[in-house]
Parts: C-alpha cells; structure tokens; sequence
C-alpha cells in the first residue's frame, strides 16, 4: 500500500489548483487510450480521435513515445507530470505554455532515466535520441490547440464547480470526506495516514511540504511530486483527480416527476442538476433553457432557500442546500 503522512500543518497550506496542462495532459490520455468511461466521453472521442491518430501516423516516433511515457504497467514517466503551477487565475493559453515549459526543458537525461523506469527496461531504438521532451510538448501543445482550448471555458466552470463542492464537503466534513472518493484506491486512513494507491510503496512523510489537488474534466487521474533539492526534499506534492457526477458526464440529469409537479418542470430540472454546484451557465447547456429561464429558477430557489451561492474565481456558483438536497432525495424514497 503507498500512503502518505499528512499532518495538519500540510493539510492547513494544502489547496486547489486548476491546471490547463493537466485537463490536456488528461486528455491525451484518453485520446491515447480510445476506451471511454461514459457515452459522452464515447462521443467525445469520435469526433476527436481521427484527427489524433492522423497525427501520430505521419510522426511513429511521437506515437511510440506517447505509448512508452503512458506507462504499459500503470507507471506515467515522472516529466509527462509536472507538480501544476499554483500562481495565476489558471484563464488558458498563458498559463498552459507556463506550464508547458517545463516538460519542454527537461533535461534529455532525465526524459530518458523516467521513461525507462516506465517502460521497465531499455527504450526501444527509435526513441535513443535527445528531442523527445519537445516531442511530446508539440503533441500536448496541439492537443490544447485543436481539442482543450476551444471547449476550455466549459471544463474551467466544471473544473470550478467541483472546487466548490470539495470545499463544501470540507466544511461540513472534514478532509476525510474530501479527499476519499477522488480516486478508487485513495482513502483517509487517520492517523494524518493518506492512501494514495494500493502498490506496494513505503510510506512517505509530506511534513513541511504542499499538497495540491488539481481536479481534470477526464475520468483519469494521477500523483505527481517535484524533483527533490539537493537536501533530498521535496516541496511540492499533487494529486490530479476527475471530477463526478454529472460535471464530469454532460448528460441531462431525470427530473423526478412528483418534483416537477410540485415546482413545474424547468425549475425542478435546476435543482435537480444542483447535485454538484454549476454556474448559471453551464445550467442553461444543461437544461437546454434559456438564460433567463435558468435566472428567473434561480432566483426563486435562492428566495425559498432550496439552493445557495458562492463565487470562485470569476464565476458564481449554485448549489443544492440541505433543505434542497432532502426534498430531491425524498423523491428516491
């Protein structure tokens, strides 16, 4: 089992990051993968892939590469995933390219000793060179281009919303109920003990160093540390996580029938899709209602206490109150 030892001093300095390189890095992944984790990713990857395979059969090299730095064992070499940068408002292409530096400056000795642990062996002829760093940053950098970037606004909101719904669950919960259905295989332990996965890794003390959580769009998600110092530490730890429900799947949520009777069926549709909190927005794309439609739901939700709102970053936020979240639920019982 490989956990951590967080203490509450880390836990307190610990914080939410959005990343465009991650939300990329993440869509590379699947892109690379080609299996989908619902039918909207399904969708996704049909309308995506065939440009992506296009590019990767006039370059072999690149397309090895993605396929050896991806890992065959479950292991993604270590500079495919830089520690996500924390400064800045996280708006696009500026900070991607920041961000995208780094995989592109690493050192060719260091790209090659990362992909061979990935690879768990010598890499194969067609990759003894020194570019592969560029290599796989042209490749990120024309995944954002022709893929993230245009559709970057809507995964930022979602990105947000769910940053509002862990911050949610920390206060009303604790770190526990936070951080333990971000991944499969990471639980709370107690003890200030994090399970991150369940290999067979000793046990890593994070006292006096960062813990940052960036949430991707992708149903993918992975951990990722800075290169220790010359003292052997390290300062900053991440953990890239999906995000749920439906933020993470665009597909229209049921409107419960007696909810729809009792509301009239636009404004329960709202609450109903309030189970992670969404801006007004992404609200009407979901709902396919009118801007003023979803204002005007709002607003009387707001009035009968039945949602509340909080801004992050530039956007405001809705979410189900529990008062909300009981009358939903009854509906399932």
């Amino acid at each position: 089992m490989g956990w951590w030892e967080v203490n509450a001093d880390t836990l307190a300095s610990s914080r939410f990051v959005v990343s465009p390189l991650c939300e990329t890095t993440a869509s590379l992944m699947v892109l690379a993968k080609g299996s989908p984790a619902h039918p909207a990713e399904r969708r996704w990857l049909d309308s995506h892939g065939p440009a992506y395979r296009e590019r990767l059969a006039a370059d072999p090299v690149t397309a090895l590469l993605v396929r050896v730095a991806l890992g065959r064992h479950r292991w993604i070499a270590d500079f495919l995933t830089p520690v996500p940068s924390h400064e800045g408002e996280a708006q696009g292409g500026a900070e991607f390219h920041d961000e995208l530096a780094r995989i592109r400056e690493t050192p060719a000795e260091t790209a090659r000793s990362d992909l061979e642990i990935a690879h768990r062996g010598p890499l194969p002829d067609p990759l003894l060179r020194t570019d592969l760093p560029e290599r796989i940053a042209d490749l990120l950098e024309w995944v954002w281009r022709e893929i993230v970037a245009p559709d970057w606004p809507r995964r930022r909101r979602v990105i947000e919303a769910d940053v509002v719904a862990r911050t949610g669950q920390l206060s009303r919960a604790g770190w526990a109920a936070a951080l333990d259905d971000m991944h499969p295989e990471m639980q709370w332990l107690g003890g200030n003990r994090l399970q991150i996965n369940t290999r067979d890794f000793p046990p890593r003390q994070l006292t006096g160093a960062q813990l940052l959580l960036a949430p991707v769009t992708p149903r993918r998600g992975w951990i990722s540390m800075d290169r220790p110092d010359s003292h052997g530490t390290v300062h900053r730890n991440a953990v890239v996580y999906p995000c749920s429900g439906t933020l993470a799947e665009p597909e229209r949520a049921a409107t419960p029938e007696a909810l729809a009777r009792m509301l009239g069926t636009g404004r329960a549709s709202v609450l109903a899709l309030l189970d992670s909190p969404m801006s007004t927005t992404h609200l009407v794309a979901m709902t396919g209602q009118g801007l003023g439609s979803v204002g005007r739901h709002l607003k009387v939700l707001l009035d009968a206490r039945l949602v509340g709102r909080r801004r992050t970053g530039r956007s405001v936020l809705y979410y189900r109150t529990a008062v909300g979240d009981a009358l939903v639920r009854a509906q399932d019982s």
